[in-house]
């Protein structure tokens, strides 16, 4: 049955109230002297920007944000606008807090643990939507070296830091571009990874109705509604659409309907405590536990079969930690350490919930990478599928090798792929 699409708005009575405010003082406020919107600044980064696919943890990704912000010299600003305010807490002042406040402190303790010379917390939320507007703030942000931003809800970023409708910069966003063009390091873990994009932004959906209805513009208070921002985020990354905890929630077929649906080309899909860390020349670098995943739109037709939306012949990359990658040539390279995958098993289980479902999760969540890199490890076999858990309908994805398709081994077993076929339609 499809889901039911309700007006653009925030998930909770509360959020509304506070995202009014926000759009109404950023939506009235005089635009800062050259403040461009986002996406048409994107060109002129010449820092690096760091996208974590959330969970954050591995202590290397840390130590690359430090690295590139200047290490003991680094000043770092934190930024948390997209985790609920402190007012809306109950656990606010408690160890158990989970607010834009405490989060931003636990972010400035570790940037400090792993030597950074100063972190500081922005405040900019839902509770203090005004600052971002304010020249004393922004001023603090003038002499910064690096930018994390941190997790919740991107909807939160654009509510607080871009102007109403005009999806221009605050002042507080502008100080920001102006810092990243000098060449200060961005940084963002899960919706602070996604904000970073210039094109359409994803702000909810899940795998199988996103498939199975489309997406539309807005942000809806259903989260299995596959909704985007048309505009984009901030612009400080232009490769592709953004994802973040890809893998493990099953994303990739959310995100191969909106990049069709919206005329995009290439999605960057960033597992959890993953980063994807991209210089100003195009290079891209794998840096964690995880895998970062590119799915390669340009080849892929979309059509329809028994009523039910198809894409055919996207091609998937999954690459791992020191493995690089060129947006400009669309080239991926194993890092030193891996060689040649010389396939050992023959075994490749069916998928019986390729898009790791929110509603079941019966096995280990990554289902479809699982049979991926079964199928790359295979002797015997060149191709595999997986079905939803979902029915009515039932979706089939299927995974397929050819000339292109190349796989890597590490020396620490990670395995990486490039070239994977993947054809998506009704079982």
């Amino acid at each position: 049955m499809p889901s039911k699409r309700r007006p653009t708005r925030p998930r909770s009575a509360a959020v509304t109230l506070a995202v009014g405010l926000a759009a109404a003082l950023l939506g009235s406020a005089a635009p800062a002297a050259a403040a461009p919107n986002g996406p048409a600044a994107a060109a002129s980064n010449a820092g690096p920007v760091v996208l974590v696919g959330g969970s954050l943890a591995d202590d290397r990704i840390y130590d690359e944000i430090v690295r590139l912000a200047g290490g003991g010299d680094a000043r770092i600003g934190v930024i948390t606008a997209s985790s609920r305010p402190e007012s809306e807490d109950p656990d606010a002042g408690t160890p158990d807090c989970n607010n834009s406040r405490c989060n931003g402190e636990y972010y400035v303790d570790l940037l400090e643990a792993h030597g950074a010379g100063e972190a500081e917390w922005i405040p900019v939320d839902l509770d203090h939507p005004e600052n971002a507007e304010s020249a004393e703030v922004a001023a603090r942000v003038g002499d910064m070296t690096g930018f994390l931003f941190g997790g919740g809800d991107q909807y939160r970023y654009v509510t607080t830091l871009l102007r109403g409708d005009r999806h221009e910069d605050s002042a507080v966003l502008a100080a920001v571009r102006e810092r990243a063009a000098a060449g200060a390091v961005v940084a963002g873990t899960s919706a602070g990874a996604v904000i970073q994009q210039a094109g359409p932004m994803v702000t909810g959906g899940d795998s199988h109705p996103a498939i199975v209805d489309g997406s539309s513009p807005g942000y809806f208070e259903d989260p299995g509604v596959l909704g985007y921002v048309p505009e984009g985020g901030f612009g400080f990354f232009s490769h592709g659409l953004v994802d973040t905890h890809f893998a493990e929630r099953g994303r990739q077929g959310r995100m191969a309907r909106l990049a069709l649906d919206t005329g995009q080309d290439r999605v960057f899909g960033v597992d959890e405590d993953t980063a994807l860390v991209a210089s100003a020349d195009g290079g891209l670098r794998v840096v964690g536990s995880g895998a970062v995943h590119v799915l390669d739109l340009r080849g892929t037709s979309a059509g329809s079969d028994q009523g039910v939306w198809t894409a055919t012949g996207v091609r998937w990359t999954s690459l791992t930690h020191g493995d690089t990658y060129r947006a400009d040539t669309w080239t991926a390279f194993p890092s030193a350490d891996k060689s040649d995958l010389v396939p050992e098993s023959g075994d490749v289980r069916r998928g019986r919930d390729v898009f790791s479902s929110p509603d079941a999760r019966p096995g280990e969540p990554g289902q479809m990478l699982r049979l991926a890199r079964e199928l790359v490890d295979s002797t015997t076999r060149t191709s595999a599928h997986g079905l939803s858990h979902e029915r009515w309908p039932r979706l089939r994805v299927d995974l397929s090798l050819d000339a292109r398709s190349t796989g890597y081994r590490g020396a620490d077993e990670a395995v990486s792929f490039t070239d994977v076929r993947v054809d998506i339609g009704p079982a």
